[in-house]
């Protein structure tokens, strides 16, 4: 059974390196919600994965689905069960996707039984907002960030991977038409830098959240 809330419940998705955090932490202290980060530096195979994608994918994704999966169930008793809005710079499906795309096929069908009974029942997000961006852009921001394991990705992992999301968010759309998607423009929208660009993509958040709170 799922778990049943009424306060917004705010996730953000794109590829690496397209400011998911950044977004989240302007909008979290815009409305004063309480902001969800996905652990990232904690996962000790995450260094390894990136030096050989083949060979540490399976133990990566397993101890992010793992701890993604505790996240969502504190946050749900924390803040969501008792009506406290929530903004995530993630949402555990993107687990599958990155999984899907990094296993062999003997460990993604492990992976997938696991992730199906893991996130039957876990909260859903009830607005999307998703981020995307040229790799050439991608790849800028990620060497400006300078995040050491990082530094060694393959340009056409990153490729993939945000091919996988754009057809994912489709999929998704289709199969979940009530949870509003907020598509953003990494390339022309700077939410950083330029005020402007910020409060466009609050204007859109706004609408979202109007709509859904006639609903809840």
């Amino acid at each position: 059974m799922s778990h049943q809330f009424d306060a917004p419940f705010i996730a953000i998705e794109g590829p690496i390196g397209v400011g998911k955090t950044s977004l989240a932490t302007k909008l979290a202290d815009h409305y004063n919600y309480y902001i969800l980060k996905e652990i990232v530096d904690e996962n000790p195979f995450l260094s390894k994965f990136y030096e050989d994608i083949e060979e540490w994918s399976f133990q990566t994704e397993m101890f992010f689905l793992c701890n993604r999966f505790k996240q969502l169930e504190d946050t749900y008793e924390r803040f969501l069960a008792k009506g406290h809005p929530v903004i995530s710079d993630y949402h555990i499906f993107k687990n599958h996707l990155f999984a899907k795309q990094t296993l062999k096929s003997h460990h993604f069908d492990k992976y997938d039984r696991i992730y199906n009974i893991l996130t039957d029942d876990l909260p859903k997000p009830n607005i999307i907002i998703y981020l995307n961006a040229s790799l050439s852009t991608l790849m800028d921001r990620i060497k400006r960030r300078g995040r050491e394991m990082e530094q060694s990705m393959e340009p056409e992992y990153l490729q993939q991977l945000s091919a996988d999301y754009k057809q994912f968010m489709k999929e998704h759309s289709r199969v979940y038409p009530d949870i509003p998607i907020i598509s953003i423009n990494g390339d022309s929208m700077d939410f950083v830098e330029r005020p402007d660009d910020f409060l466009r993509i609050l204007d859109q958040v706004d609408v979202a959240l109007k709509q859904k709170r006639a609903l809840f």
